[in-house]
């Protein structure tokens, strides 16, 4: 029987989905389910793994069967995920020895602070690519051996696996205890501030600065290769090479076919994220940027990649939803932001878990500033959606700095590109172009690409390139004084959050 799909699953930080796609990128079927978000004190964010494991192996059996997709027609399964997020666990049972530290969680800043060489958070960017950041995975291991009392013994006994999200659906996919297949790929590998971007290995230097035995740790993969095979009878009944893995940012890039250097991507998700792709070439930032890998190929020389994180974007509308009960839906926002002409004056810069690029101020919190009588629900809509679009605006212009590159559009994916009105005031803040492809789950995409890569269904990134389809642009309509006038005010109120936590 001719294999006809490819399988994805996309581990995020709200929820886990499952897509199959067929050969023109067009989607056959998908499942997705939330998990609980735990916040044990402020700033703390924990996921429990378990319960994530769980709803993973549902969504497959829930797509397989909603969709009457036989199994056996699947020729591999990729995987995206949240990057960062920390999981430790015991490789005899499979049981985590805490819940999983999350992306956005900031309780290892007094560790980045102490590991810092003369108070320089950017001490070991030459070698890592990142700034000490409670943002990255390598200080929240730190964290964990410090706050566990057996997990030194532990490790020492061979009794400790450390993983991104990735490493641990891996290790289930292929048998859990029962031979499971312990890896990570070079992209989410290189967001832990352990593995050196030239050689794409452990870092024996950091491990030892943070504390961190190598025995815990994934051996370092390719994005695209065959790892291993299904081991989990209950959920797929035959045996399906796991060939694809990708951190969601990367695999959104990759999805968005952004193989040239000088390609660009926004994603708006939980949080907001642009890549530029740099080629072989890594580009060292001096305007706050990330310095990451883009993705590798089988045997192909890495691509790398400038990136800029935002930690608040989609998050900030669920926490007016959900915490404000300014909204019942998500949707509503831009609705209620459409009643109003402008802002009012007011601006929001949800700083929640500090800032994130350009900054790197873990210090920061978030403010609402300009507020007078005059202010109404749907001004404090519309400063919600712009605080979104104003983020991208400063690591656009870090990007140009940094490259001297000149964009003429910008390619845009994730669940927000459906919000219209952000969408223009997105092309209008950065004047140029904003353009939304017709597949805009990108990320689950992109995974699937580098799976399919690898096991030969698709042929060649031509292949890829040719299922790209344009569905909508956005065209600059801003008057250049009054995109100006916003923007200036926007970085008068982002200085207004340093220097919240002492």
């Amino acid at each position: 029987m001719d294999k006809k799909y490819i399988g994805a699953i996309d581990q995020g930080t709200t929820s886990s989905r499952f897509v199959v796609f067929d050969k023109n990128g067009k989607m056959i079927g998908m499942s997705q389910m939330e998990h609980k978000q735990i916040y044990p004190k402020p700033g703390w964010v924990e996921h429990d793994p378990i319960e994530i494991r769980d709803k993973t192996f549902e969504v497959i059996k829930n797509t397989l069967k909603n969709n009457n997709i036989d199994v056996k027609l699947l020729a591999a399964i990729g995987i995206t995920n949240q990057r960062e997020t920390t999981v430790v666990w015991n490789p005899k049972n499979g049981k985590p020895y805490h819940n999983a530290v999350v992306w956005q969680d900031t309780r290892t800043l007094d560790i980045c602070r102490n590991i810092a060489v003369n108070g320089n958070l950017d001490c070991f960017r030459n070698k890592v690519g990142l700034p000490l950041a409670t943002y990255f995975s390598g200080p929240k291991i730190k964290w964990l051996f410090d706050n566990i009392k057996e997990l030194k013994k532990k490790a020492a006994d061979g009794d400790v696996l450390f993983g991104t999200i990735d490493s641990w659906i891996v290790w289930w996919l292929t048998g859990g205890p029962d031979g499971g297949v312990h890896i990570t790929d070079v992209t989410n590998a290189s967001r832990t501030m352990l593995m050196n971007l030239e050689t794409l290995a452990w870092d024996d230097d950091m491990l030892n600065i943070m504390g961190i035995p190598k025995n815990i740790l994934p051996e370092i993969k390719p994005s695209s290769e065959i790892y291993g095979y299904t081991k989990i009878n209950n959920v797929l009944d035959c045996s399906i090479p796991v060939s694809g893995i990708l951190g969601d940012q990367q695999a959104a890039l990759f999805g968005q076919v952004c193989f040239n250097k000088g390609d660009a991507k926004n994603t708006y998700g939980t949080g907001s994220f642009m890549l530029l792709n740099t080629g072989n070439d890594i580009v060292h930032s001096r305007y706050g940027l990330i310095t990451t890998l883009g993705y590798k190929l089988g045997t192909e020389s890495a691509v790398y990649a400038l990136e800029g994180s935002v930690a608040i974007a989609g998050s900030l509308v669920q926490w007016v939803r959900d915490n404000i009960g300014l909204i019942e839906k998500s949707g509503d926002i831009e609705k209620l932001a459409g009643t109003v002409d402008d802002n009012g004056g007011i601006y929001f810069v949800p700083a929640f878990s500090g800032l994130f690029a350009p900054y790197w101020r873990s210090d920061a919190r978030g403010i609402i500033v300009g507020l007078t009588h005059y202010i109404k629900k749907g001004h404090l809509a519309r400063a919600i959606l712009e605080a979104t679009a104003y983020q991208i605006a400063e690591i656009y212009e870090a990007m140009i700095n940094d490259t001297g590159l000149t964009f003429n559009s910008l390619k845009v994916d994730g669940g927000m590109v459906v919000n219209e009105l952000l969408m223009q005031f997105q092309a209008d803040i950065l004047n140029i172009p904003v353009i939304r492809p017709k597949v805009i789950e990108t990320t689950v995409l992109g995974a699937s690409y580098a799976a399919g890569l690898a096991v030969g269904f698709w042929e060649n990134t031509n292949d890829l390139k040719n299922n790209w389809k344009n569905d909508k642009e956005w065209q600059p309509k801003m008057d250049e004084n009054k995109r100006k006038f916003f923007y200036n005010n926007w970085k008068r109120a982002v200085k207004r959050t340093f220097d919240w936590i002492e």
